[in-house]
């Protein structure tokens, strides 16, 4: 008999008891690994679902403006001296900031108007495969334009002028073929025509030159103020905008959910722990007699201290063991029930997993500290007292 194999035998002799208990920590365990995984993946499913619907940053060059009126009425303003982004340099300067890894999707834009069929309607010179990481949500009818002399249409435009994919439009006397018409979004994306960036600047004669570049800058924790001055310090005189608004909305509902799994996650573990202190805290008063002999047969109080904590350690250790696996499978059928598919993965970690029952571990030692000090205080002369 020694420190080791006293809890041993007693978890053997009162297993039902050790079940309990080891059921009741793992489901603490199993909720709180769930939860964080299954934050962790709604997190980034959002940030991917609400990163499609455009940028958060708009970049475009200065223009000054002036404020008309006449007789006491406002005629509004007008823009003049309008001037162009170069796009090598200003795409390399944005590229160049410090947080340049937080930027998910780079877009530059050309605007320009054309007359089709004696109508007139913009048309927006972009890279097409920037322009579908910006807005993931975008669909078509046919295909997206490949070719460099390709353009997508909106819906609304493609209605107004009669087109369809295979048809042509003349744009600075240059043939484009329409590719695809894009699927109806509600946006001013409806009403214009898209080109490729460089094949809609030869046309327009304005090569190298853009008017706007909009930037998706998201992910958990990227700090969009930060970004937004960066960029106005590598680019001086340009116009930044941040759509903090939206910005704001996304990483608030990401860092809710994180949030909101830690305090839940918290109070079951709390649970667990009071549950397993006021067990032992029981068991010392059972096991007075015994304790007892085992001081009289020589155990010191440190023994006895030692043995208890190791009693507890072991459920815990149990208890992490099985939590952790059942709380990353409880995750998966978490996120399926939610609809999150494409992150619903098996995700065990090791180092994960060492954690776990670290973290477990020093919960339960911390636990049964009090139960361990109430035991090691028995004299024992109380084994004698009680027989």
């Amino acid at each position: 008999m020694n420190l080791l194999t006293i809890p041993l035998r007693n978890a053997r002799r009162k297993l039902l008891r050790t079940l309990l208990l080891v059921s009741v920590f793992s489901v603490g365990v199993t909720a709180v690994v769930a939860l964080h995984y299954v934050a962790e993946a709604v997190g980034e499913s959002f940030e991917r679902k609400l990163a499609r619907y455009g940028a958060n940053i708009v970049v475009f060059p200065e223009a000054d403006t002036l404020a008309l009126s006449y007789g006491g009425v406002q005629l509004g303003s007008l823009s003049y001296d309008v001037r162009h982004l170069e796009q090598a340099d200003t795409e390399r300067r944005i590229r160049s900031i410090h947080m340049h890894d937080r930027l998910s999707a780079v877009s530059p834009k050309l605007v320009a108007l054309a007359r089709v069929d004696g109508q007139a309607v913009g048309v927006i010179g972009v890279r097409m495969q920037d322009e579908l990481a910006l807005k993931a949500h975008w669909k078509t009818e046919h295909a997206f334009p490949k070719a460099e002399h390709e353009l997508l249409a909106g819906s609304r435009a493609a209605s107004n002028m009669g087109l369809a994919p295979g048809s042509t439009v003349e744009i600075g006397g240059k043939e484009f073929r329409v590719s695809g018409v894009l699927a109806e979004t509600g946006s001013e994306d409806d009403e214009v025509l898209f080109a490729d960036l460089a094949s809609l600047q030869a046309a327009m004669g304005r090569q190298g030159q853009v008017n706007l570049v909009e930037i998706a800058a998201l992910c958990a924790g990227c700090p969009i103020d930060e970004i937004v001055a960066e960029l106005r310090q590598a680019l001086p005189g340009v116009d930044i905008k941040a759509l903090s608004q939206v910005v704001g909305q996304r990483m608030y509902s990401i860092g809710f959910v994180s949030t909101l799994a830690w305090v839940v996650g918290l109070i079951i573990l709390l649970t667990a722990c009071a549950m397993i202190a006021l067990s032992l805290y029981a068991s010392v008063g059972e096991r007075r007699k015994e304790i007892g002999l085992m001081r009289a047969l020589g155990f010191s109080r440190a023994g006895v201290f030692t043995a208890f904590s190791f009693e507890a350690l072991l459920l815990g250790a149990l208890a992490a063991v099985a939590g952790y696996l059942a709380g990353c499978q409880a995750s998966v059928e978490v996120l399926r029930a939610l609809d999150v598919a494409d992150t619903a993965t098996w995700p065990f970690s090791f180092a994960h997993l060492a954690l776990t029952l670290a973290m477990v571990s020093l919960l339960t030692i911390l636990s049964s500290a009090l139960p361990a000090w109430k035991a090691a205080r028995i004299e024992p002369s109380e084994a004698f007292s009680l027989v």
